[in-house]
């Protein structure tokens, strides 16, 4: 399809050239998105200040991760003209003074309102207590931030990643509390392995409080499986003259490693968990934080006991009975093999809507085991279940 032309169009890019260069612009979304790149969802632009050049910061919102461009206006302009009607269908501008959405439809007519912001929140004065900085356990003006587009060039929280910022500020509240029960930051040295790391957004943060605030030597790896995502992050590792943190292609399931001190495994898909927690297990880590994905190997095994067949012949019921007994033998085993365990509601990542985290901490003290090692085959006799991934891992 070619590209479009029409006073609207015209009105549009002027409109936005016009609240840029009087700094009045607050961003463009487009979206509709009709292309080859098929889990791109949209993209949000955003004026940025970047070693003193104002710049616009096109945020390419991806399924699972999220790219980051910087482009001057005239060729953020050529952008807008050469996509809208070709591979994105809506487009929604935002200044201090406009409102104005467009779209195009099928035949490649443009339809466009402008119309005055209504919403545009007042002034508030400085010393409101509102206003005032909350405690955060991460601090918005850390490079990493900025480098993974968290962040605008003057610190600022992008509005389009608030939930993964407080995404990061919750889990690094969660570790802090585990590293201060087990003592980590009393180490020399930590190391902290990050399987299914994606655009490490955790991975940084992680390195970074144990760096920054702790002053602690660490050395942090990261491991995902997409090679375009490792390259992305060792670059801006690199950028960064980040030290003791590397990403490597590979999965838990095949991943060696010794040592680990903490062993975290974020959407760990079924029985990746399980390998996962086993390798936390196996290395001796101290601190084990997963939060399981998909339940399919326990589900099939499962035998409704007579008494709960009429509530579990809902297939919804089903899956969420086999996600509670496969995340609450996971528990159960983890405490069997020295560890203090917690099964809780965390924030939902990205890529999918489950919530759970299950945090472990290594006991400081060893204990008898045999009455747990009895409730979870008595739960497995139960159930009618044979076989647990996590227990045959960890009597093999």
């Amino acid at each position: 399809m070619p590209t479009i032309n029409s006073a609207e169009l015209d009105l549009f890019l002027q409109t936005c050239s016009d609240a840029f260069n009087n700094q009045q612009l607050q961003r463009v979304v487009l979206s509709k998105y009709k292309g080859d790149e098929t889990e791109l969802k949209r993209i949000t632009i955003r004026p940025i200040l970047l070693k003193d050049k104002r710049l616009l910061s096109f945020l390419y919102e991806y399924k699972t991760n999220h790219i980051t461009k910087n482009l001057p206006l005239t060729a953020s302009l050529e952008f807008f003209k050469a996509e809208l009607g070709v591979h994105f269908f809506n487009a929604h501008l935002l200044t201090n003074e406009w409102e104005v959405p467009l779209s195009v439809t099928k035949k490649g007519k443009v339809l466009m309102k402008k119309q005055k912001n209504k919403n545009q929140a007042p002034q508030k004065p400085e010393n409101a207590s509102h206003d005032r900085a909350k405690n955060r356990f991460v601090e918005q003006h850390r490079p990493y931030l900025r480098e993974l587009g968290v962040t605008d060039a003057q610190g600022n929280i992008i509005p389009a990643m608030s939930r993964k910022w407080k995404q990061i500020n919750k889990f690094i509240e969660v570790l802090s509390r585990a590293i201060d029960n087990t003592g980590l930051a009393k180490q020399n040295k930590v190391h902290i392995a990050d399987f299914g790391s994606g655009k490490a957004y955790l991975t940084f943060a992680v390195h970074d409080y144990f760096v920054d605030k702790l002053q602690v030597e660490t050395e942090v790896t990261g491991v995902e499986l997409r090679q375009k995502l490792v390259d992305l992050c060792n670059d801006t590792a690199q950028k960064l003259a980040l030290q003791g943190i590397k990403f490597e292609q590979g999965d838990v399931q095949h991943f060696k490693a010794q040592g680990i001190n903490i062993m975290i495994a974020l959407h760990a898909c079924d029985i990746a968990t399980d390998y996962a927690i086993h390798m936390g297990i196996r290395t001796g880590a101290e601190i084990i934080m997963c939060s399981p994905c998909c339940h399919k190997q326990i589900r099939p095994q499962m035998k409704s006991p007579a008494l709960l067949a009429p509530l579990l012949q809902h297939g919804i019921h089903m899956g969420q009975e086999a996600e509670m007994v496969t995340d609450g033998l996971r528990a159960l085993l983890l405490e069997a093999h020295g560890y203090d365990t917690q099964v809780f509601e965390f924030i939902s990542l990205e890529h999918t809507s489950k919530n759970k985290m299950i945090l472990a901490q290594k006991r400081k003290k060893s204990r008898d085991n045999s009455a747990i090692l009895a409730q979870i085959e008595a739960i497995k006799t139960f159930y009618g279940i044979q076989e647990h991934c996590l227990e045959t891992l960890l009597n093999a």
